[in-house]
């Protein structure tokens, strides 16, 4: 067996420990549980009730609907599928679940999609409830992928996973260099590296450097030579933006996915949308109209009646099937005529196995945020690439994994990060920064890019008026102490909570109320654990200890870090958590995470943590030392005293 070939069988074994994780962990949470469990866990909402239900885009029926119990946790997102359930007496348990996909969640109410045409009367029960299921389906297509990249029927299959894990080197060919006015030295470098790549190309995109911006750039130029464009990402949110990007120059773009998994302002590029729009669809719609009609007709006659009667109920049958049939080829000419006009096509990474793809191979598959994307996952639109770009920063988040084993067994590394380290010729590095002030670039510069980023001159212009650009305020001594929360068992550290309320509180007040007020400045808490995030939230919007950050909650954002992947705030505050006697820091030490958080702020970086705690890793030493270095060391005993 080649080399090759046994990294991905390692690969799909691998895959498969953590398919079985993930499901013995749904398992653990859902089977056998009590409703009461399952709503502390957060996969249930029960009591909930029905607000209103309409029929949106492409003919789905939605309804929106909100829980009775407001202090529910909840575990559901967008892009989740759902069931919903009635503990009513009278149905039995087949009856009365319904499935359905999220497409907005809120606090206390959420939007789905239902898969039935009506709904039905159990539905409004006062004992109504909503499920979150386990996606399985996900698992099955990277499996599917992995198989066909270990045994490759296309040629160019063979080829690129030999160029991308294998000893065959990519081939490259010069491209005149084209007028690209708008854009710095180092994009133009990898809008070159990618026009003459014939395999692969990498962009290598550092926080704040115009990754996407490159990205358009790349596809709008494959574009305009008549290639056929494939975008994909790994998650709805990354493929949405770069939707929206290519709209807004005028790219006749398509959005694969289930509707509820979009977007609402890219919602006109989904199929769904598109063939409500085609002018053909009024003639469609008058088919289904009749074929429904036909059906009414012939369910009138009952079992029990003769000759004559049956006759007529088969010329209504044989109607209906006739009509289904122009309905069908109505349906495909549509479809045909869509894609005829699509320029690019878009989805996520599993999404690329969509039916509606079935077939069809790409001159450039694009795949943004390559460096967050499982492997497995990417091979998935790779089955149809002739050549393949990755934009992304493997030094940033990795993708999510929920067995540790497969994790440090070698799931966590990226498609993206083999090519980059294995082929590092392919790969062109962004290199100005437009979000940070030169103050908080710089740590994450030197530690992790080898200090080539510069920063723009747009930043010089970015802090606010009489206050340090950087801050670490040091809690140690102050007897700040981090615990578990009983029930999620996540960290979180309640003293350095209130402080960081009442410290950010001052804070607004220094550099002015109006002024935040009047320039709509965006300010950010991070917190590394969900505890922690939790807490500052109940102080901030829903305690009145902080009335005066309360006002501010439309431009106060709360989140873990995963949360803050790829945006920006004027003001991010830190709050690090970990105080204890014996120096455990936990995932603190995951370095990638510590660097997305370290580079979301755009005019000051404050960090609140305890020292002694931290410092016994050799990164917070470091990041210390670098705030010490720059004069923004403080102690919390500045603020406490007096």
């Amino acid at each position: 067996m080649d080399k090759v070939t046994e990294e991905l069988k390692k690969g799909l074994k691998l895959l498969r420990l953590e398919w079985e994780e993930d499901l013995a962990q749904y398992k653990k949470k859902f089977l056998n549980t009590s409703l009461s469990d399952k709503k502390k866990e957060g996969i249930t909402w029960h009591p909930i009730q029905v607000k209103k239900a309409k029929i949106g885009m492409g003919e789905r029926l939605l309804v929106e609907i909100e829980k009775l119990d407001p202090q529910q946790n909840s575990a559901f997102q967008s892009g989740k599928s759902v069931a919903f359930f009635s503990t009513q007496e009278g149905f039995s348990k087949s009856e009365n679940r319904i499935n359905g996909v999220i497409n907005q969640v809120k606090k206390d109410s959420m939007i789905v999609t239902l898969q039935v045409d009506e709904l039905p009367e159990w539905m409004d029960s006062t004992r109504l409830g909503v499920d979150l299921l386990f996606d399985e389906g996900s698992y099955r297509e990277m499996e599917f992928a992995l198989k066909k990249v270990i045994n490759p029927e296309n040629i160019r299959l063979r080829e690129l996973r030999e160029i991308l894990l294998g000893d065959k080197e990519p081939s490259f060919s010069s491209q005149p260099t084209l007028n690209r006015g708008n854009l710095n030295f180092s994009q133009i470098q990898a809008c070159q590296k990618v026009m003459e790549a014939k395999d692969v190309a990498v962009v290598h995109g550092p926080p704040g450097t115009g990754k996407t911006t490159t990205l358009i750039q790349t596809i709008s130029e494959a574009v305009q030579l008549g290639q056929s464009v494939l975008v994909c990402a790994p998650s709805n949110a990354a493929v949405d933006l770069l939707v929206e990007k290519l709209t807004d120059q005028g790219i006749n773009t398509l959005r694969i996915g289930h509707p509820a998994r979009v977007e609402e302002k890219i919602l006109n590029q989904t199929l769904d949308a598109k063939t409500a729009f085609h002018e053909s669809f009024r003639d469609l719609k008058k088919l289904r109209k009749e074929i429904d009609q036909y059906l009414k007709l012939a369910k009138q006659y009952k079992r029990n009646f003769g000759p004559e009667e049956r006759r007529q109920r088969k010329l209504l049958f044989d109607e209906v099937g006739r009509i289904r049939e122009a309905a069908k080829h109505l349906e495909e000419y549509i479809s045909y005529d869509i894609f005829q006009k699509t320029q690019v096509f878009a989805s996520t990474l599993v999404g690329a196995s969509s039916v509606h793809l079935k077939g069809m191979t790409f001159d450039v598959v694009f795949i943004d945020e390559a460096a967050q994307g499982l492997e497995a996952a990417t091979w998935i639109p790779l089955l149809k690439a002739k050549k393949v770009v990755f934009a992304g920063d493997h030094l940033q988040l990795p993708p999510t994994i929920k067995s540790f084993e497969a994790a440090k067994s070698g799931l966590e590394v990226t498609l993206f990060e083999k090519v980059i380290q294995r082929k590092p010729q392919t790969a062109q590095m962004l290199q100005v920064q437009y979000r940070m002030k030169e103050e908080i670039m710089g740590f994450s510069n030197e530690y992790f890019y080898r200090g080539k980023l510069e920063a723009a001159e747009n930043t010089q212009a970015h802090f606010f008026e009489n206050e340090p650009v950087l801050e670490w305020i040091d809690t140690a001594g102050a007897g700040y102490t981090d615990r578990q929360e009983e029930e999620s068992l996540s960290t979180f550290n309640p003293e350095e909570g209130k402080f960081a309320c009442r410290y950010l509180e001052d804070l607004i007040k220094r550099i002015g109320v109006a002024k935040f007020k009047e320039n709509q400045w965006t300010i950010g808490l991070i917190a590394p654990y969900s505890a922690q995030v939790r807490y500052l939230r109940y102080l901030i919007f829903e305690s009145y200890d902080f009335p005066n950050l309360k006002a501010f909650s439309d431009l106060i954002t709360i989140d873990a870090v995963d949360g803050f992947q790829g945006q920006e705030r004027d003001l991010m505050l830190i709050s690090l958590t970990r105080s204890n006697e014996r120096g455990e820091i936990g995932f603190l030490a995951d370095e990638r995470r510590m660097n997305v958080a370290l580079t979301r702020a755009k005019r000051k970086l404050v960090l609140i943590g305890d020292s002694s705690t931290l410092a016994s890793n050799s990164f917070f030493d470091s990041l210390l030392g670098y705030f010490e270095e720059k004069g923004g060391y403080r102690s919390v005993w500045e603020f406490l005293v007096g």
